[in-house]
């Protein structure tokens, strides 16, 4: 646990499931105050705010669409008018779907990448405005994926967007890094959160992906968590630019682990 962490104030997007849950409940226990952003009229964020609250922090929810520039004004408004200010911005929103690069339509394109990388653009941005006019040497965490590294067919625009994030990440971190400003980015290997319960669910497909895992098995959404935690606390007061990847190693050649090739 980071005890310089209880009372600060972190916005998470897309922070109703997976993940985002996760970092939200992770900073729930470390006592901090949470907005939850979420995108669906559907999303059933009351029992994180429930188990935030009851872990010793405290939580609001917001519903915005991150692509949206308005929307990412108004979360960032919204968390300075609850809490009082913006201590920590975890850019986590992020969607993905399969489709041959050959039959991939702009739409779809844009789709992904207006949420994965415009998204994250605008989160960053809006809090390193508020963070400059307020003279807070705050942190950002934006959400990547082992994609900003390891090419992933059928998935050209989610791999490009997560490239395009890191190096978002770096650039905005020597930029800043004058002014205490950290950025930093988490690039997870394979998660079991939703997104992805399908695919496990398959015995066959399971062992497929742990085949590709040096540590031999799926991350849970809470490792995740922890080194967001991490890199928001004083712990990490000397870090920025990093893409730290939580994978259990996927992104280390693998194949070549048994001494092959």
């Amino acid at each position: 646990m980071y005890q310089d962490l209880e009372n600060k104030v972190v916005v998470i997007t897309g922070a109703a499931k997976g993940l985002g849950k996760a970092m939200a409940e992770r900073f729930g226990r470390e006592k901090a105050k949470v907005v939850i952003n979420y995108h669906s009229d559907n999303s059933d964020y009351q029992e994180i705010i429930d188990n935030i609250k009851a872990a010793g922090g405290d939580a609001a929810a917001m519903q915005g669409d991150v692509s949206k520039e308005e929307d990412v004004k108004k979360l960032i408004s919204f968390a300075v008018e609850t809490f009082g200010r913006l201590d920590i911005m975890v850019n986590n929103a992020g969607i993905e779907n399969e489709v041959p690069s050959e039959r991939l339509t702009l739409e779809d394109w844009n789709k992904v990448i207006d949420v994965n990388l415009t998204g994250i653009f605008l989160g960053s941005r809006e809090a390193i405005a508020y963070m400059l006019e307020n003279n807070s040497k705050g942190s950002v965490i934006n959400m990547s994926s082992v994609h900003d590294r390891i090419p992933w067919p059928h998935f050209a625009h989610y791999a490009a967007s997560k490239g395009g994030v890191k190096m978002l990440t770096e650039t905005l971190a020597l930029e800043f890094a004058p002014k205490g400003i950290r950025v930093n980015n988490i690039s997870p290997g394979a998660i079991d959160t939703p997104i992805n319960a399908e695919k496990f669910a398959d015995p066959i497909a399971k062992k497929e992906v742990e085949a590709l895992i040096p540590m031999g098995y799926i991350g849970k959404p809470e490792e995740i968590a922890a080194c967001a935690a991490w890199l928001a606390s004083s712990e990490s007061s000397y870090v920025t630019g990093l893409t730290l990847y939580a994978d259990g190693g996927m992104t280390k050649y693998p194949g070549f682990q048994a001494g092959k090739g």
